[in-house]
């Protein structure tokens, strides 16, 4: 016969989603469905078709259906697009997952890591090796929430930029222990970096908005 569980005992949650885990999913970090969704965002990402490959073709000004401003001075307009360069380049979409690689090689007491080819190849490769270590991260890495959203925001930026659409504007809300944190309409959640708190999608827009000094 089970004990009955204490009256202030709260059921574990999922850390992206906050629902309640099933019982097969008790002891995780993530839910499955939670888990799902994440391989779907990175699977968007890799090959000659994905999301990271059709970066190279919004480089040139006006590609993405933005208009050019001719400003008055005499200076040329660069002839490349910077917000897709950036997402491409060392410091990007591979450099960021490439450093979720290497945390997840020491958690496990791996050797680090290793890539090969131009940065096409390396972004494949390691988007290859963080969905087969997936659910292992799911259900043990203590981080795996952080990860997930870093992944649909390196999503989101992505498609922004191959479709033309405006960045959504940030706004700042405050988390009851004053850390201030940036968020936009479609954030999927956030943690506070002040005292660790987790926030779904619905509580970190229920947050009060942050005073102006603050933010």
């Amino acid at each position: 016969m089970h004990n009955p569980a204490p009256d202030d005992y709260e059921w574990p949650t999922c850390g992206i989603c906050t629902r309640q885990l099933r019982h097969d999913e008790l002891g995780r970090q993530a839910c499955r469905p939670c888990q799902d969704h994440t391989d779907t965002a990175l699977r968007r990402l890799p090959g000659p078709d994905g999301l990271y490959a059709q970066l190279a073709t919004r480089l040139t000004p006006g590609r993405s259906g933005e208009s050019i401003v001719v400003s008055a001075s005499r200076t040329a307009p660069l002839p490349i697009r910077l917000e897709p360069l950036s997402l491409m380049a060392r410091g990007g979409v591979v450099t960021i997952l490439q450093t979720w690689q290497i945390d997840w090689h020491e958690r496990l007491g791996w050797t680090h890591p290793r890539w090969n080819g131009g940065l096409q190849q390396q972004l494949d490769q390691v988007v290859k090796a963080l969905r087969i270590n997936l659910e292992w991260a799911a259900a043990s890495h203590p981080a795996f929430g952080d990860f997930a959203c870093e992944v649909h925001s390196l999503v989101r930026q992505c498609e922004r930029q191959i479709t033309g659409e405006r960045p959504e504007r940030p706004v700042a809300v405050q988390c009851p222990c004053g850390a201030v944190l940036k968020v936009t309409v479609s954030t999927p959640g956030a943690r506070c970096r002040g005292c660790g708190e987790q926030y779904t999608r619905a509580d970190v827009l229920d947050l009060p908005l942050a005073d102006r000094a603050a933010a």
